[in-house]
Parts: structure tokens; sequence; C-alpha cells
């Protein structure tokens, strides 16, 4: 594991103030994280990448550090896409690498659809994204959302936690993860990048009107190579299991298994680094 100091920084964009972190040395590798996680989420999981890769994490705007300028604006999966290409934009000057999950897995998308050439490879975990569904399927997704949204608004966070686990297939009295790991404590801020997640950004994921076709014809176009991933325990029932699993049929190929089920990055990091570096080459 490599021994590196991360540098902090910060970049004013349109709409928000971003808070990024980079550490390591190699290919830009930027990580985009799951529900409320911003960038210490993958604490566990960068000392494992950062003796091959220059690695990024960063908060998305209205999470943790990263603050908006007008807090009540609504955020967009556009927002999200250009922020990230910002964020690389200040770090490198060729294509770089992403690998995001969940939410990030479907920022990454967008970022191929709208900044053509800014990733060599995108790899992406169980992306939310319901336009990759067929109708049914589609409107089952987003009537999921929208139903952790309702729990949210009239019960609290200890209504919206049951059900995102039943939406991620995720059981938490027998979730299985790596040995010492950091923990992750369910801070006043956590608390709050959860309400923004759950109140805000998903009603970016349902209203983004992103088709994955047009994705997939800008990878094709700009030579980024796309990586559909699944985690090795979801339960093949869950949605964001069945998108990966739609995007890698739109691309005629089988997704890459990671460890763990949607959170698999940071249950079990040592052995996500481990495929990430493999995948990656």
């Amino acid at each position: 594991m490599a021994t590196t100091v991360a540098t902090v920084r910060t970049l004013v964009v349109p709409g928000a103030t971003l808070h990024y972190r980079v550490e390591g040395s190699g290919p830009v590798l930027l990580l985009s994280q799951s529900g409320e996680g911003d960038a210490d989420r993958t604490v566990d999981l960068v000392p494992h990448l950062s003796d091959r890769f220059t690695v990024i994490t960063y908060d998305r705007r209205g999470l943790s550090r990263s603050t908006l300028g007008s807090p009540a604006a609504p955020v967009t999966m556009a927002d999200h896409a250009d922020d990230v290409a910002r964020i690389l934009t200040e770090a490198t000057d060729e294509p770089a690498l992403m690998a995001g999950f969940s939410m990030g897995a479907a920022i990454g998308l967008q970022v191929v659809a709208r900044h053509p050439g800014a990733l060599r490879t995108l790899i992406a975990h169980e992306p939310v994204m319901p336009r990759l569904l067929p109708d049914p399927e589609r409107d089952d997704h987003i009537a999921e959302l929208a139903a952790i949204q309702h729990a949210y608004a009239t019960g609290g966070l200890s209504a919206a936690f049951p059900a995102i686990a039943r939406h991620l297939g995720i059981d938490p009295a027998h979730e299985e993860t790596e040995e010492d790991l950091t923990p992750q404590p369910l801070t006043p801020r956590r608390q709050a990048n959860f309400g923004h997640f759950i109140g805000t950004e998903f009603t970016a994921v349902t209203s983004d009107a992103l088709h994955p076709d047009e994705a997939l014809r800008a990878a094709a176009h700009a030579g980024t190579r796309i990586v559909p991933a699944t985690g090795r325990t979801t339960p093949p029932r869950v949605h964001t299991y069945r998108c990966a699993l739609a995007l890698a049929a739109r691309l005629d190929t089988r997704p890459v298994e990671f460890p763990g089920g949607h959170n698999g990055n940071t249950a079990f990091p040592r052995a996500t680094a481990r495929v990430l570096k493999d995948v990656l080459g």
C-alpha cells in the first residue's frame, strides 16, 4: 500500500465551489461516489490505488464542503458532469480514467456525452439511470426513488434508510466487509448529505433527459472505453444492477464483476482496488 500525502484543493465553478483531493502519481483516476459519499468516502480505497494512479476524489456540489451559491437552486446531472470535466481540466491535459459508482456512474455517462474526449475509460458500476431500462422497469425504478423521497419527507432518515436498503438489495444486519475499515459514523454532515442526495439528487436522476445511446455514440466517436460493472452479491432484481446489465447489452459485452454488493467499493476497498487495477491496466 502506498504512503502518499493528499493535496486538498478548491475550484470555483458556476453556481458552486468544489472541494476535491488529489493523491498519488501516474495517470489521473477520478472516483465518483454513490449516495451521500463525499471525498472522504473512499479513505480506505485510495491508498491502494495511489501507487499507480493520481487519484482524485471530490465532494459533489451540495455535499459537505462543495457549497452551492444558491442552496435552493436545483442541481442537475449536467451540472455534475460539468463539474467533473472542470476538475479534470485542472488536473490533466490528457483523457482521464474514471470509476463511477451508482450516482457516480450515471455522472460518468453524462461526462462522456457532454465532454467527448475527457475520459479514456469509464467504469460504470451499477449506474442509477432509469433510462437504461425498458419502459415497465424504468417506471418501477423511478417509482422506487419517489417512494424513498416520500419516506424521507414524511419520516426522515429513519424511514428512508429501510427503503434505500430494499432498493439496493442491502441487508445491513448481515453485510460482510473487509477488516479494519475506517468508521463512517452518521455525523450531522452525513445526515445533511443524505438529505441533499434524497431530496435534490433523486430528482436530478429521475428528470434527466440524457438517452444512453447519446453517451455510447459520443464514446465511440471519441474512443472512450465504457466498462459496465456489477457487484458480485447484488441481487439481480435490483434496478441499478439491471441498469448495468442493460448498458452491457448495448455495448455487446459482459459486465465486470466487483466484490461485494452495490456498496462493495467501501465494504471491500482492497479487493476493489485489485479489480480496478486489473481493468484499467
